[in-house]
């Protein structure tokens, strides 16, 4: 299907790509199907891009990749909700929401709040973690640009500009450990 995005133009989603917020975002409870926009620049950022507003799109980053800890553990009713059999399956994505001011330098991830994706049921919710040891806004960017600068580079080759494209949820994965409380 054809979805139209305030910032990346019309992208082609796939029905299988399109995951369901049962309680919505936090602050959007009344949106709640999404998909994952990978913007094929160098960031690393992905987007969670609503699927009913164009406007609404939300920067995203899996958390082990600037906090090597990082940890999800959830309750039994947020696995019975997200239907996820096994903490630790395959099926299961996490990432974290980020802020991302005029400064970048500035730039934090909601560590406390995190985003969990079931992809084989296509479900998700952002869940608010017990733990006290995670921020709601933990500076990162630091950490981001440490593990930009050590991903191997290619030399550049004149190509045209990459377009934007929704991610496919076959095949994601996540290093992110999820067990249960």
């Amino acid at each position: 299907m054809k979805i139209q995005t305030s910032r990346f133009g019309t992208l082609d989603v796939a029905d299988n790509d399109i995951v369901e917020f049962t309680e919505g975002l936090l602050g959007f409870e009344g949106l709640k199907k999404f998909f994952i926009v990978d913007p094929s620049d160098e960031t690393l950022i992905l987007w969670l891009q609503s699927v009913e507003e164009a406007d609404v799109a939300f920067p995203i980053l899996e958390p082990k990749l600037f906090k090597g800890d990082y940890k999800v553990r959830l309750s039994a009713n947020e696995l019975r909700a997200l239907k996820i059999q096994s903490a630790n399956s395959k099926d299961t994505l996490v990432y974290c929401i980020l802020t991302i001011p005029a400064d970048v330098t500035q730039m934090t991830a909601n560590l406390k709040a995190p985003v969990v994706l079931n992809t084989a049921d296509r479900l998700a919710r952002q869940v608010v973690l017990q733990e006290n040891e995670y921020s709601v806004k933990f500076s990162m960017y630091k950490e981001l640009v440490s593990v930009m600068m050590s991903m191997p580079q290619t030399k550049p080759v004149p190509a045209p500009v990459a377009a934007a494209s929704a991610l496919s949820l076959k095949g994601a994965s996540s290093k992110v450990e999820v067990s249960a409380l």
